[in-house]
């Protein structure tokens, strides 16, 4: 649903059919799993150990000698398959799966919007055209009061005026036919330099007219347009495109100092004017004191020349070191996504199972409201982490992982606590331990009761 009202106005007014569009949202939804993998462990981890805490089936392990560990061991296992298995899904389904939604998007969104021709209204999707009908009959072929502009050059545009006609497609459908009855064509011909023109008006009892309305079809753009993208590539082909990002970087970084070196070419060689004009370099007079008047402007130009030609060759080298560098983060940050998103199924296994054991409440409710609750922290925090990655303020291995560092300690902590049978959700252990503090604050509030 999220992705199908992200796109609804590039689907609505296409006459797309449900094929299309259903394979379209069947593709988008794939890179879902990864976010609904982890959500769906955390849920039904709080769910089943707050079944067991209810029914006190936890208890009545614990007493046997099992400790709550031992007995999530079977659950910890099943936890790392699945964790694989997001791992596999993201790196070879996922990447084919947005390189077939990039492709069927990218048509769609380009497609004009589908032939409907709406009584009183123009319509200019047909290239060179502009449409308008006055009435449609029941039939959806017979039309009346057509105007028809048509845009052929700059000079001006021609019309087609009829009272009524009947309008179809051809077999192909890549062609509209008008039979118009009853009308005037008027066309201006001429040359565009000269201002002498002539004007033709011709009258109709029928006139066929074709528009080619093959521009409104669905493209059918090749899948390998946007198999470069760094969504559709796996591990491997993340790994090799990286590398070759780096290199390129390394040469242009050489590139960018050999250039430079070439502008300054004379700081290699011995400095002849200093050691012949010892008294100038005693009375600290600068170089350009030294030098004859009929060579300064010849000077001051060079070193002009120098500066826009080193200014210039940073400037051209810096943008494409940038967009190396931008292509490098974001290769990076798809190559940690799909390892930081797989082991997020097992942390939040740790935080669901503590919980659910120290909760000790069942079905949809009080696990629902918890598990949604830590499920938005950790989507915020890869929310979070992406944008500061994109905006260099931190590393793509801090960012991608920022979820994952931060709710670790948190599982560690909720599983001690589980443990050892914490009340850290019970009422009336915090309702004891504000009251025990109650002494330490009478003072304080006797001294402001005097006060007033």
């Amino acid at each position: 649903m999220q992705t199908l009202w992200k796109y609804i106005d590039d689907f609505v007014g296409k006459g797309l059919d449900l094929f299309t569009i259903g394979q379209c949202l069947w593709y988008a939804s794939a890179s879902l799993l990864t976010l609904a993998m982890p959500i769906a462990i955390l849920i039904s981890s709080i769910m089943t150990f707050g079944n067991l805490g209810e029914s006190f089936e936890l208890v009545a392990i614990k007493s046997a000698g099992i400790s709550l560990l031992r007995f999530m061991r079977p659950l910890i296992w099943v936890t790392v398959l699945l964790c694989g298995i997001t791992f596999l899904f993201a790196n070879y389904v996922i990447p084919f799966a947005n390189l077939k939604f990039k492709t069927i998007y990218y048509d769609i969104a380009y497609k004009k919007p589908a032939l409907d021709l709406k009584p009183g209204t123009f319509y200019k999707h047909i290239p060179g055209y502009a449409i308008k009908i006055g009435k449609k009959d029941a039939d959806g072929k017979t039309i009346h009061e057509v105007v028809i502009y048509e845009q052929q050059s700059q000079l001006q545009d021609n019309s087609i005026i009829a009272e009524q006609g009947i309008m179809k497609l051809s077999a192909d459908k890549k062609y509209l036919e008008f039979t118009l009855q009853n009308g005037h064509r008027y066309q201006e011909r001429g040359n565009v330099m000269d201002t002498s023109t002539e004007f033709i008006r011709m009258g109709f009892t029928e006139y066929k007219k074709l528009f080619d309305i093959s521009s409104l079809q669905m493209m059918n753009t090749s899948d390998t347009v946007f198999k470069n993208d760094y969504k559709m590539l796996s591990i491997r082909l993340l790994d090799r495109t990286i590398d070759s990002l780096k290199k390129q970087r390394d040469s242009l970084t050489k590139k960018l100092h050999t250039d430079v070196a070439t502008q300054f070419h004379y700081l290699n060689l011995p400095d002849s004017t200093w050691e012949k004009t010892p008294a100038v370099a005693t009375k600290n007079v600068s170089f350009l004191a030294s030098l004859p008047d009929s060579v300064k402007n010849t000077v001051y130009d060079n070193a002009i020349a120098v500066v826009y030609n080193v200014k210039n060759s940073y400037q051209l080298s810096g943008s494409e070191m940038d967009n190396k560098k931008d292509g490098i983060r974001s290769g990076l940050i798809e190559w940690h996504r799909k390892f930081s998103l797989s082991l997020a199924c097992l942390v939040l296994f740790f935080i669901g199972a503590p919980l659910g054991s120290i909760i000790r409440k069942g079905g949809l409710g009080m696990p629902l409201v918890v598990a949604i609750l830590f499920f938005l922290i950790f989507h915020l925090l890869n929310m979070f982490g992406e944008k500061f990655i994109k905006e260099n303020i931190a590393t793509p291995f801090v960012g991608m992982w920022l979820a994952v560092l931060i709710l670790t300690p948190l599982g560690i902590f909720l599983t001690y606590k589980a443990m050892h049978d914490s009340a850290l959700f019970n009422k009336e252990f915090y309702y004891r331990f504000f009251k025990s503090l109650r002494p330490f604050f009478k003072p304080i509030v006797n001294i402001m009761n005097r006060k007033k």
